[in-house]
């Protein structure tokens, strides 16, 4: 078995947010919201309780009426997301999203999401465990962005930013900015953050009066965006797995 994919544990009976992660759903933390929404059923009947066991051999278990099966193995995949493709599935305004750059036979979800118009790095599985602990805030794992904004950025402004932007009567998490260069009316920037609020680093530039031109991720983790061009992907290597769960 090549890099970028590893066998599945064989466990006959598991919970059924486990099972669902473990088949691409989506991640664990979003099968529970599905299996609360009434959307899963277990042998024909709607089930609610999380804590439901299954056994994936006789059992059979549909979301939304269609059938879902564990996979053959695990799939591990960086893409370089380009700007203008949602994280979803199926975007219910009909724009492209990242599942139409990549072609794989597993049926894969997006650890965490970027923006619309946030371009880069991004890990697409079918691993729910391994999602957990890369995407789960408790874990602090690192990302790390390349950020363009109108205008020149003064020291005091990257002050606030360091300690922790106040949004709407609340302190958002503190992050590492760092100045990187002034040109041609743009300051470019580097950012890293380890809890990933939703849209933080917008978020944090927007408090702070600057206009983004360019929001793109280079690294989670210990995985870089490296080489890629935009749209392109590939499998993670055997030593970039390693680096993601050693550093969660």
């Amino acid at each position: 078995m090549g890099e970028g994919k590893r066998p599945l544990k064989q466990l006959v009976n598991m919970r059924l947010n486990k099972f669902l992660s473990n088949s691409g759903v989506a991640s664990r933390r979003k099968c529970e919201e599905i299996i609360l929404d009434g959307k899963v059923c277990v042998n024909g009947k709607p089930v609610t309780e999380l804590g439901t066991i299954i056994n994936e051999k006789k059992d059979k278990i549909t979301v939304e009426g269609k059938v879902v099966k564990l996979p053959s193995s695990f799939v591990y995949i960086k893409l370089n997301k380009p700007k203008g493709y949602a994280c979803t599935a199926h975007d219910e305004r009909g724009r492209k999203t990242i599942f139409d750059l990549v072609k794989c036979e597993e049926r894969l979800f997006s650890i965490g999401r970027l923006d619309y118009d946030t371009e880069g790095l991004i890990i697409l599985t079918n691993d729910g465990d391994f999602a957990n602990q890369v995407g789960h805030p408790k874990y602090q794992i690192e990302k790390e962005y390349r950020v363009t904004v109108e205008g020149e950025v003064k020291e005091g402004e990257l002050a606030v930013m360091r300690k922790g932007v106040v949004v709407d009567g609340e302190r958002m998490p503190s992050a590492r900015v760092e100045w990187l260069s002034f040109e041609n009316g743009f300051t470019k920037l580097s950012v890293v953050i380890d809890e990933g609020q939703n849209r933080q680093v917008r978020r944090m530039f927007e408090a702070c009066g600057k206009t983004i031109k360019l929001l793109k991720r280079v690294r989670i983790g210990g995985v870089k965006l490296g080489g890629l061009s935009r749209g392109e992907y590939r499998d993670l290597t055997e030593q970039e797995l390693n680096n993601l769960v050693r550093n969660k």
